[in-house]
């Protein structure tokens, strides 16, 4: 069924005014995002220091409101959260949901770190102080991992404190040429539900509006989506929010590549290093592209494949997704072919920030900071998105 609102959100009145909480801040990109719509960011909290550095040089007012207490301090964190916020967003940390932490799933070490903000919100509500709106985001992964338990859990966790749920996957590619999809969780007290949103039937409807509803749009929620939604048993249950087209698309990665001679191409001992690096179809279509004649722009990362480490190179005009830089194989290199001549060198953080759409970010920290801080990050035109068809309306 549809639910009838207001043209405009009801908003607690002792809640400031598009004000917002933001956990797992990192470098505050979900925080630049969220600028265009006039959000006032009221608390943001990290444990590292060396993004809040980065935060820092952003958003210099942040100091007045940037917390560095570990989350699990939750009598600490309650007592900065002085002013009422309408939405509280959560990047939790990924790294027990994919291959970096041997898949441990949410109760690992860093992604168990979702349950100290549920309980943050949880005391917030039992004082009638809870947001009105929640966004979790986190990688693919969250859907599948433990068999889709852990999803599972952090949803029926939200709908617990009377939370209805919404679901998508969104990749930056739709405005930014990298390859990053990422699954947000919208969730909604019954008061903040946007206009137009249908809700999941109770009991069995022929012709049920919610299930055509996720299945009208399989661009933001695709079949893992859909099946995450039907097999998740909330107490509350899920709705289904109406979202505008994705945008046309994004700026061509060569505009966003630098390629004159200031950069740091690497020798032929490197590039050759490299190349033999490639498997043989990799290295047939470095080659083919050298025949063409033209000037071409692609992207390389280094892994292991089968025991052996391989430069897997991609011409599609996306990027790889971008990563922290821990280790050689986790940075990004850029591979420019003009008229046959082959140069290679690392991606740097300026290539790294307008990648996630951060295009003029301050950069005054060192290069592998710079890239950890933007690799662990979300894209800036997504969150933008995101708030224009949910948040801001």
């Amino acid at each position: 069924m549809q639910l009838d609102t207001e043209d405009n959100r009801i908003l607690s009145p002792e809640a400031t005014t598009k004000g917002f909480y933001e956990f797992f801040a990192g470098i505050g990109l979900v925080h630049q995002g969220l600028l265009s719509g006039g959000w006032e960011c009221l608390y943001a909290n990290d444990i590292d220091i060396k993004k809040y550095e980065m935060y820092e040089a952003a958003f210099p007012e942040c100091r007045r409101h940037f917390d560095a207490t570990d989350i699990w301090e939750i009598d600490a964190v309650l007592d900065n959260l002085n002013s009422d916020a309408v939405l509280a967003t959560a990047s939790f940390p990924c790294t027990d949901l994919s291959v970096a932490g041997h898949y441990r799933g949410i109760n690992g070490k860093h992604s168990s770190t979702f349950f100290a903000f549920a309980e943050i919100i949880e005391r917030l509500r039992a004082d009638g102080r809870a947001p009105s709106i929640l966004m979790l985001e986190n990688v693919r992964g969250f859907l599948t991992s433990h068999g889709g338990d852990d999803f599972d859990l952090a949803c029926r966790t939200l709908a617990s404190m009377g939370y209805l749920l919404d679901a998508i996957l969104l990749d930056a590619k739709h405005f930014t040429p990298q390859s990053r999809p990422r699954v947000f969780v919208l969730a909604f007290l019954p008061e903040a539900i946007p206009p137009g949103t249908i809700l999941q039937e109770r009991e069995f409807c022929l012709s049920d509006p919610w299930e055509l509803a996720i299945t009208a749009r399989p661009d933001v929620r695709p079949a893992q989506i859909q099946n995450a939604m039907r097999t998740v048993n909330l107490e509350t249950g899920w709705v289904c929010v109406p979202l505008s087209d994705l945008p046309g698309p994004p700026r061509p990665l060569d505009s966003l590549i630098d390629v004159d001679d200031d950069q740091k191409w690497w020798g032929d001992k490197e590039l050759n290093k490299h190349l033999d690096m490639m498997s043989a179809e990799h290295r047939a279509s470095v080659e083919r592209y050298c025949r063409n004649g033209g000037a071409f722009i692609g992207t390389i990362y280094r892994r292991k494949r089968h025991g052996a480490m391989r430069a897997e190179v991609r011409f599609d005009g996306l990027a790889g997704c971008l990563r922290t830089a821990k280790g050689g194989s986790a940075r990004q290199i850029v591979i420019a072919i003009n008229k046959g001549n082959v140069r290679m060198r690392w991606m740097s953080p300026r290539e790294y920030a307008r990648l996630q759409g951060a295009d003029n970010f301050p950069i005054c920290v060192s290069v592998n900071q710079a890239l950890t801080g933007f690799g662990d990050a979300v894209c800036v035109p997504a969150i933008s998105w995101i708030d224009e068809n949910v948040l801001t309306l």
